[in-house]
C-alpha cells in the first residue's frame, strides 16, 4: 500500500487557510447567484447551504442572518469591480480626450464581465429593499474613478485647456454620459456592438469636452 501524500492527508483533516478562504469565497459567489435566481425574499439559508453541501449551522456560524449573507455577497462583488489606482493612472495618456476615451471603454468592459453584470442586476432588483447598495457601489467603485477624472480636469484647467465650473460634478456627469446607456442595454441582455460602443464613447467624450472649453 502506498503512503498518502501530505496534501491528501491534510485534505482529510482541517482545511488550510487557503482552502478555507476559497470555500468562503465560493459561499459568497453561490449566495449571490441564488439571490439573483430566486430573489432575496424566496432564497433561504437552507437553499444556499444545500447547494454548497454545507450544513445550515455552518453558514450561521459565519453570518447571523440571511441579510448579512446577502450584503456580504454584494460587497464582495463590489470589491471585484474596484480598479486599482495604478491601473487608473496607467490610462492617463497625457491627452485628455484619449484618456477619457480609454476610461470610458474600461468602465463599459467592467460591466460586461460576469461579476459586473451580476452586480448591476442585483442592485437593480434589490436596492428598494437595501437602499445602501447604491451608495456602497458608488463610494467604493465609482468614487475613485470620479476623483481620477477630477484630477485630470484640474490639471487641464491649470493649463487653460478646460474650464469646469465644478470638476466633481463634471466628472460625475461624464460617467453618466458614457456608462448609463450601455449599462442599461447590457443588463437587459441587448449589449451594444463594439462598433456602437466606440461610436458612443467618441461622441460622449467630444460632447463633454466641448462643454468644458474655455469661453
Amino acid at each position: 500500500m502506498t503512503k498518502s501524500s501530505p496534501l491528501t492527508r491534510r485534505g482529510a483533516g482541517r482545511p488550510t487557510k487557503e482552502q478555507a478562504e476559497a470555500r468562503f469565497e465560493e459561499l459568497l459567489d453561490t449566495a449571490l447567484d441564488m439571490f439573483l435566481e430566486h430573489g432575496f425574499e424566496l432564497t433561504t439559508i437552507e437553499m444556499i447551504a444545500a447547494r454548497m453541501n454545507m450544513t445550515k449551522r455552518t453558514v450561521y456560524v459565519k453570518f447571523e442572518d440571511k441579510a448579512s449573507l446577502f450584503l456580504a455577497s454584494v460587497q464582495r462583488a463590489i470589491e471585484r469591480q474596484i480598479v486599482p489606482e495604478a491601473e487608473l493612472q496607467a490610462l492617463d495618456q497625457g491627452d485628455l480626450r484619449e484618456t477619457l476615451r480609454a476610461l470610458a471603454r474600461q468602465r463599459i468592459r467592467l460591466v460586461q464581465t460576469r461579476n459586473g453584470l451580476r452586480l448591476q442586476r442585483i442592485i437593480n432588483t434589490e436596492s428598494f429593499r437595501f437602499p445602501q447598495l447604491l451608495m456602497l457601489n458608488f463610494n467604493q467603485s465609482a468614487r475613485p474613478v470620479i476623483d481620477f477624472i477630477v484630477d485630470l480636469l484640474k490639471r487641464e484647467a491649470a493649463a487653460g485647456r478646460v474650464q469646469p465650473a465644478d470638476p466633481a460634478l463634471a466628472a460625475s456627469v461624464f460617467l453618466s454620459m458614457v456608462v448609463s446607456g450601455p449599462v442599461r442595454q447590457i443588463v437587459a441582455g441587448q449589449p451594444p456592438s463594439p462598433e456602437q460602443i466606440e461610436t458612443l464613447v467618441e461622441f460622449a467624450v467630444d460632447l463633454f469636452l466641448d462643454g468644458m472649453r474655455p469661453r
